[in-house]
């Protein structure tokens, strides 16, 4: 099967089924078996979900009549070709006869000429058509509209350097195992296999890629040496302030980044207790860690359902990565654009509520919660500290001295592109 036609399979499974795009691309087996076209494979898929506001705008531009929802594949295959045509280093001629031919293989040969005539009409008017000039901030910049109201209100004079980043191809970050080496050492063996790579602001094991490529490519990867992991997850476990001796829980811990950073930074724990409640994501967390030759106790289990998982013992610090609309990693998930809405970001804060409410119990008195989100709405993050910390009188918000990010007055947000990093928000709270 052709890149193009497996690029138009994902987008498809990711717009009719709504599963990210993550998802779809782990579980694709014509992509975990594309070998060297995986690349092409990820550049049209993750691009056309960066641009898919303003491919569908063109489209509908260029169509005479909408293309009815039976044909929809059709659609989709539309959409790579000019996705292409825009925004990759491929000749114009080349993009137009895979796209036509490509027809066939998904066996709407009727449509040769239609697409033929689409692209080729494009081609001649993209200045016209260019919806960079738009007046529409929503098409303009490529995000939905009930996201951009949003940003408006939150951060009304950076909303705009926000959509931005949100745009951009994101960075490489790598975590190197300092129960192995430092980072100095990893970067003289990254060296010696041809790479190289900058030392991070922040977090001290960190390193960012010059150019990203394929983990299995990293020295020493499978052995455990180093781990993928964005720069801003990176600073939750300096935020725990972790003691040897000390019971840790991490709350919907998969895939298990933070978990094995948690116990790489304090091997002398008493205990670490992961919990994740989806078993294939379980699975991954259990995988992480064996790769890194670190042990946790892990239990699949719905934090919410406390009866499940909890034995009565209190921890000393608690990681609450809670689920959100991860609207501060947008560079790195595109397809958050078109999955996520209005309604799915307020039934997520009634889970976040109750995720801390739930997790206060397992705490010790003067225990530590590290409250985190990969999300820069307010609603999220801001709302939700301020409205737990008034129905707790036993809750204080310890302040953190940093110089990242922005203090709310309820915890920091790191806003995406801020020192090159995704958007992130941290609240750490003491248990009187």
């Amino acid at each position: 099967m052709s890149s193009r036609l497996i690029a138009v399979q994902i987008i498809e499974q990711v717009v009719e089924d709504k599963i990210t795009l993550t998802q779809v691309l782990h579980n694709n087996a014509s992509f975990t078996q594309a070998g060297s076209a995986k690349a092409l494979i990820q550049e049209i898929s993750y691009g056309t979900f960066r641009w898919y506001i303003q491919l569908e705008y063109l489209l509908n531009q260029l169509l005479e009549k909408r293309i009815k929802k039976k044909d929809n594949r059709l659609k989709y295959l539309m959409l790579v070709g000019l996705y292409q045509l825009r925004y990759m280093r491929i000749p114009a001629h080349a993009v137009v006869s895979e796209t036509v031919n490509a027809c066939k293989k998904i066996k709407m040969e009727w449509a040769k000429g239609l697409v033929n005539a689409i692209l080729r009409r494009y081609i001649r008017e993209a200045a016209v058509l260019d919806p960079l000039q738009s007046s529409d901030d929503s098409l303009r910049t490529a995000h939905p509209a009930w996201l951009i109201e949003k940003l408006k209100q939150d951060w009304p004079d950076v909303w705009e350097s926000i959509v931005e980043a949100g745009n951009q191809h994101p960075p490489m970050y790598l975590r190197v195992n300092q129960l192995r080496q430092n980072r100095e050492q990893y970067l003289t063996q990254m060296l010696r296999a041809g790479m190289r790579g900058q030392i991070t602001p922040y977090a001290i094991q960190g390193i960012r890629l010059e150019q990203p490529i394929d983990v299995n490519q990293l020295p020493g990867f499978a052995s455990g040496d180093v781990s993928v992991q964005e720069l801003a997850a990176q600073l939750a476990v300096t935020l725990l302030d972790l003691r040897p001796g000390q019971t840790v829980l991490d709350a919907c811990a998969a895939p298990g980044g933070k978990s094995a950073h948690i116990l790489e930074s304090q091997p002398k724990l008493k205990s670490l207790t992961a919990i994740e409640k989806d078993a294939n994501r379980a699975k991954r967390l259990f995988d992480n860690l064996k790769r890194l030759d670190l042990t946790a106790i892990i239990k699949v289990a719905d934090i919410i359902n406390i009866e499940a998982w909890w034995d009565n013992e209190k921890y000393d610090r608690i990681l609450c990565d809670a689920p959100c609309t991860a609207t501060g990693v947008i560079r790195r998930h595109p397809d958050i654009k078109y999955l996520r809405t209005p309604a799915a970001a307020d039934a997520i804060c009634i889970i976040q509520r109750q995720l801390l409410t739930t997790l206060w119990q397992t705490l010790k008195p003067k225990g530590l919660l590290v409250y985190a989100t990969c999300s820069i709405l307010k609603q999220e993050n801001v709302d939700v500290i301020k409205n737990f910390m008034k129905d707790h009188d036993d809750c204080l918000l310890k302040s953190i001295p940093a110089t990242w990010g922005t203090d709310t007055g309820y915890g920091r947000q790191i806003l995406p592109g801020q020192d090159n990093m995704d958007g992130f928000f941290y609240a750490c709270l003491i248990k009187e």
